[in-house]
């Protein structure tokens, strides 16, 4: 099984097209190239690779090497210190490998010893693939230079071994002539398992392709299908997934959704096509039948210049080499044509800005780094996915927490709540088919949970088995029976940007929890919800996840004080609070406590403290599942109520800020804010909240981060005057002139604070790839400009909360809006 390719790719750009063809012949684990041409602003992304790169030292569009690891590979990075160009990553397959891409120019001279240091600082068992631009008779050239007889000192001296023998590498096209000068080098315990051989085709370089092939243990996994609902038969689907009465009247609640649940997937195994068990092909949109044919003909022109080598053939062979270039140049610029033409004043918001980061080549890929455990590297896909499980349920353990809230949390669980109630209250009854038929035309096609059903299923089951899978429901709800199924989830990781992936710590959890279940809570959070705006439980100064409400709200409120203090000279100290692990360390009693307080009993209360206990995870890592974990506190991540139950939790924190302090939160991102004349009042009354704040912490198990949180001071003063020192936590909280800069700059997009300032200048600077990406200009000439099309655009701003704009935080603000919606329609 080919484990890897060496290519000198003279140009990786220009021969993206070839480097895909490769990819899709060989399911390879890893891919060195040579003379990538790169500059450090030209990028290089591939689906289902991660790349590693060094450019040339002089940042010039020559020389240059890169590692391309497959996204489904442990891997990990190496940092070398060396002047060569090489780079080199670990790689774990049956065993960890450190592969190196190794590029030596033939014009430049090589110092002996920096060979010999960049072999030592690679960990062994290893393999070094390039080109080495060396001539021996050991690899099969007819003389010796000087570069080969470094390279054989470099194998005598280290004990290393050649995988080549006398194999053809590189065709010199002014004489015409093959040589054998790109190289695999591996440690002598290397040696047994690997082989190699050459591909019989250029690529349109003039290297050949080395393939480094495990001749005992394959790479490749298992790789699950998936269903294709593009493709699926739902009229048959419909007609064999039948939820009859018996199975949810006549058993136990976790035999029936058992029975629904093997219903469900047995009708979707009969209906709806399955992806085969093959590795993700490298696609070329613009590939079509002329471009296919070009390039048989060109390749069908080396063979003969192969064959018969004669001066001819090798016209022949570059004429139809131009050719094929040529016809796929033209496929390009139509495909790319027809693209923009697909962006009309008829298309939504959404499906625009989706196909412009695909014509922006941006998208999600995540490779799975090799961990490291004191210093120790975990390496299987198994030991990884457990390592970030335990790390995940130990951040949600209840000894994380403070000891002073552990005293608290002992003593208040021990008063046990009691929801049980036999009044008559409207969010107690049962659920009726018309709220099941409205929640699930409000779903999206998300990813299934561990019972593998989708909402798209769901959707087209018939009216008699909802009915059916209704009463299920109302049987979960008032015989207070919570399926054991229903508390696992799936969790993905996914590495936090700009951290250091080899810690277990930097892992976003992604949570995939039943659909079956998220229907469920759907009509249960639309009650609960309806619950809490109706008795005005939440803060109207809390916009996140609710409706009418968003980010900009916050955002105008903030605008709309530095505006009020600039105008009065005064001075505005805004604090900006992080809170560390906030929905890891939701505390579950406490939600139920608030539950309590709102005076919500009977079957609603019931459901949730249920929902809630004995929440369990497995996180998946490539294809493996690791063992069962157990998640002691917080609300369960990808779940539908978790939001509105940790808004819930943290709305309490308006209740312990004074009246000269105003605040503004949006989910767990809280700034308070105070203005006035005196400095030093300002900076009392900010004190007193924030230990306000901390006393409030401490009692509902949150953390405020003391690295995180910032202060930022407005106003338009000359004169000189201390900047605040507000504590938390004994630190004194960092004090920033132009943190805000970034948010403000994003509002004023929409509404600019004030013309010809340094916060719009900022959005050029910190933003200097807003616009959208063109493509290569042969290409661009000849497609319409993306700004020239006829787009009708709406406003894309959520309008600001009614509850809100009645603040008179926002009476100011309210006419600029007005003002700025007049000029609008009169334009």
């Amino acid at each position: 099984m080919a484990f890897s390719v060496s290519w000198n790719c003279r140009g990786a750009q220009h021969k993206m097209s070839d480097l895909k063809d490769i990819l899709n012949s060989y399911q390879l684990a890893c891919v060195a190239l040579q003379e990538t041409h790169l500059k450090p602003e030209n990028s290089l992304r591939l689906h289902g690779y991660t790349v590693f790169r060094k450019d040339h030292p002089a940042n010039s569009a020559s020389g240059g090497v890169a590692l391309l690891i497959s996204n489904t590979k442990p891997s990990s990075l190496l940092t070398l210190n060396t002047p060569c160009q090489a780079i080199a990553a670990q790689i774990f397959t049956h065993k960890l490998i450190t592969v190196c891409s190794l590029y030596l120019p033939p014009n430049t001279q090589i110092d002996q010893t920096n060979l010999n240091n960049l072999v030592l600082q690679l960990p062994e068992p290893f393999v070094i693939l390039g080109d080495l631009n060396g001539h021996s008779q050991i690899w099969g050239s007819d003389d010796t230079n000087s570069r080969g007889r470094q390279i054989e000192k470099l194998l005598h001296d280290h004990n290393l071994c050649l995988l080549n023998t006398d194999e053809i590498t590189h065709f010199h096209t002014p004489t015409r002539t093959f040589h054998s000068i790109d190289l695999a080098i591996c440690s002598p315990s290397l040696l047994p398992f690997f082989s190699l051989q050459t591909d019989p085709d250029l690529h349109n370089s003039d290297h050949f392709p080395i393939i480094l092939t495990n001749n005992r243990h394959s790479h490749l996994q298992t790789v699950f299908s998936r269903f294709k609902y593009d493709l699926a038969n739902w009229t048959k689907f419909t007609s064999t997934a039948c939820i009859t009465k018996t199975m949810v009247c006549d058993n136990p609640i976790d035999t029936a959704v058992n029975q629904i649940t093997e219903t469900l997937i047995a009708a979707a195994e009969n209906s709806i096509p399955k992806t085969k068990n093959n590795f993700r092909r490298q696609r070329k949109v613009w590939w079509n039948s002329d471009c296919r044919e070009a390039y048989k003909n060109q390749r069908k022109a080396w063979g003969r210049f192969r064959r018969y080598p004669t001066s001819a053939n090798l016209i022949l062979y570059k004429q139809a080499k131009a050719y094929s270039r040529r016809i796929q140049r033209r496929s390009q610029r139509e495909s790319w044509e027809r693209y923009v033409s697909s962006l009309n004043s008829t298309i939504s918001s959404k499906k625009l800005w989706e196909k412009a980061k695909k014509a922006s080549g941006i998208f999600t890929d995540h490779n799975i780094n090799i961990l490291y455990q004191n210093g120790i590297p975990v390496t299987s896909l198994q030991d990884i996915a457990n390592c970030i499980a335990f790390t995940l349920s130990q951040t949600s353990n209840s000894n994380t927490y403070p000891s002073s809230f552990q005293n608290h949390k002992k003593l208040a669980e021990k008063q046990k709540l009691n929801f049980k109630s036999n009044s008559y209250a409207p969010y107690n009854t049962d659920f009726n088919f018309h709220e099941l038929k409205v929640c699930l035309s409000e779903v999206e096609k998300t990813s299934p949970g561990p019972d593998n059903i989708s909402y798209q299923m769901i959707t087209h089951l018939s009216n008699s088995s909802l009915q059916n899978l209704l009463h299920l429901y109302n049987r979960i709800w008032h015989e207070h029976c919570f399926p054991s199924s229903w508390q696992q989830a799936i969790i993905i990781p996914i590495p936090k940007p700009g951290k250091d992936p080899s810690n277990t710590l930097n892992y976003r959890p992604i949570a995939l929890t039943n659909c079956l279940c998220k229907l469920m809570e759907k009509m249960v959070n639309r009650r609960l919800v309806y619950y809490l705006e109706h008795n005005k439980i939440l803060s109207p100064f809390q916009s996140g996840f609710r409706p009418g409400r968003c980010t900009i709200d916050n955002l105008l409120a903030l605008e709309t004080d530095i505006r009020t203090t600039f105008l009065k000279r005064q001075h505005l100290v805004a604090i900006f609070f992080d809170i560390e692990k906030a929905y890891d360390r939701t505390w579950r009693y406490g939600i139920l406590q608030d539950l309590f307080n709102c005076n919500l009993r009977g079957n609603l209360p019931i459901f949730i403290q249920n929902f809630l206990r004995l929440r369990q995870f497995r996180v998946k890592v490539g294809y493996q599942l690791s063992d069962l974990f157990i998640q002691e506190e917080d609300v369960p991540q990808g779940s539908v109520l978790s939001v509105t139950l940790f808004a819930l939790k943290i709305n309490s924190i308006f209740k312990h800020l004074q009246s000269s302090i105003k605040s503004f939160l949006y989910v767990d991102d809280l700034y308070i804010s105070c203005s006035g004349d005196n400095m030093a009042f300002i900076e009392r009354q900010l004190q007193i909240a924030v230990n306000k704040l901390t006393q409030w912490s401490i009692l509902n198990g949150f953390t405020f981060s003391t690295s995180k949180t910032s202060c930022v001071h407005f106003c338009r003063k000359r004169r000189l005057h201390p900047e605040p020192e507000i504590k938390l936590y004994g630190q004194i909280i960092n004090v920033f002139s132009a943190n805000l800069n970034i948010c403000l700059a994003q509002l004023g997009q929409f509404w600019p604070l004030c013309h010809k300032t340094p916060i719009n200048q900022s959005i050029n600077q910190k933003n200097p790839d807003i616009s959208i990406s063109k493509p290569p200009d042969s290409i661009a000439r000849a497609s319409p400009p993306i700004a020239n099309l006829p787009f009708s655009f709406s406003s894309s701003v959520a309008p600001v909360s009614e509850e809100a704009l009645a603040s008179p935080d926002f009476t100011d603000f309210k006419l600029v809006i007005n003002k700025k919606a007049e000029k609008g329609l009169s334009n």
